[in-house]
């Protein structure tokens, strides 16, 4: 038979208790922006609740920590909802393992249009709109698993549409045992659409604000539209104001724009086109596929500093938070073959580079170095395997510089 269609927002996992990260380096300006953009995020979802024309808001946990976001955090967030009271808008909350109800304060009183589901059993809520059931929410908060425990959720069938409220983890296959016709998840700070025969049966709608180099791309929260017939609708909405950005250069890709600047500078147009005015914060991963590419990129910290100082202090601004470039795998053969020093270096690092060379194990030469930290000694002592060929690279990377007359900053400082 035929329901009604209606209309919500699923959001999750604010933590307004934890800040942005890599604050430190940046423009003052820039930095009390960072500051605020986990709260202008969240105020972003609420502030579409009230103009999107929406039946309810679900919430599906680790809003905040009560004790580590202190008044400031609970206030922003009570008043959110008490918006949403004044406009006869629900809010149905499934805690996570951050804003357990415990945490909460006894003299924080939540608004009564907000349904707390409990953590201890699923419970069965019928949403109302003039007077007919549109839909059921069964929702349950985080038991402390770290996967979403789904007998915890059986409820009896209804023709109603239901929709599951959880926290944790999940697949889809997990999702379908509990027949309900979609699932509002949180617990994962990236947003991540389950699909099933090309429709979305569930979804995790993430931070609706990035807070590292972890959680790239865009953060929002989502719309949901579901007609009389079933059919779902899922829009993505963004609401950050800070978008972290991951970009892989590969130096072969220098050519078809004339340098390493030029490279760097048409990729961030790219990714400001992409973000639609937020600021971004950027981490680099450049590959130098050969000894010639290495001088065209040049020295990663004076390249750091040149791409903060052009395009770092717009409006919006780029921020490059970290340029990192990887060596070649291999050097010239002309390099190798030189009756040079930096000959014999090369050729005693391909030696270690060889699957049956002896573990690396560098504490005879911290002995000869008595100032140096104990913390920095042990590290050194041995190199552990799963990093023992980065640790090379970088090593035969830095004998090449200083070899070929290149002196990386730490050097020409000391």
């Amino acid at each position: 038979m035929p329901g009604e269609s209606f209309r919500f927002i699923h959001a999750s996992d604010f933590h307004l208790e934890s800040p942005l990260g890599d604050l430190d380096e940046l423009p003052p300006p820039l930095r009390d922006q960072m500051a605020t953009a986990p709260h202008e995020a969240v105020k972003a979802v609420f502030e579409a609740a009230l103009s999107n024309n929406i039946d309810f808001v679900v919430l599906s946990g680790d809003l905040l920590n009560p004790q580590a976001a202190g008044p400031y955090g609970m206030n922003l967030l009570l008043e959110q909802f008490e918006k949403l009271a004044a406009a006869d808008t629900p809010v149905y909350w499934a805690a996570g393992t951050v804003d357990d109800p415990q945490k909460w304060p006894e003299a924080v009183v939540i608004p009564p249009n907000v349904t707390l589901f409990p953590k201890d059993r699923a419970t069965d809520v019928n949403v109302v709109r003039g007077g007919r059931t549109i839909c059921r929410l069964i929702g349950r908060g985080s038991d402390g698993r770290a996967s979403l425990h789904i007998p915890g959720f059986e409820c009896e069938a209804a023709e109603e549409f239901a929709i599951g409220v959880g926290h944790g983890d999940a697949s889809l296959e997990m999702l379908e045992e509990a027949r309900f016709d979609f699932w509002c998840l949180g617990g994962k700070h990236n947003r991540l659409e389950l699909e099933s025969d090309g429709e979305i049966r569930a979804v995790y709608s993430g931070s609706p604000q990035g807070r590292s180099l972890s959680e790239p791309g865009s953060h929002g929260y989502s719309i949901i539209d579901v007609d009389a017939e079933r059919n779902v609708r899922v829009s993505e909405m963004p609401a950050d104001q800070f978008r972290y950005c991951n970009v892989r250069l590969r130096a072969d890709e220098i050519a078809a724009v004339g340098s390493i600047q030029n490279l760097l500078g048409e990729r961030i147009v790219r990714l400001q086109h992409e973000a639609g005015g937020r600021h971004l914060i950027i981490g680099w991963d450049i590959t130098a596929d050969s000894g010639e590419s290495l001088i065209e990129i040049g020295d990663g910290e004076a390249l750091l500093d040149w791409v903060r100082h052009e395009y770092g202090h717009g409006a919006p601004a780029a921020w490059s938070t970290s340029l990192r470039i990887r060596p070649p795998q291999q050097y010239p053969k002309s390099w190798h073959e030189e009756d040079t020093i930096l000959g014999d270096y090369l050729r005693i690092a391909a030696e270690h580079r060889k699957p049956e060379s002896t573990a690396t194990n560098l504490l005879p030469m911290t002995e000869e170095h008595p100032g140096l930290p104990a913390s920095t000694t042990t590290l050194l002592a041995e190199i552990p395997q799963t990093r023992r060929i980065e640790t090379l690279d970088q090593a035969t990377l830095l004998g090449v510089e200083l070899l070929r007359g290149g002196k990386p900053n730490w050097v020409n400082k000391s």
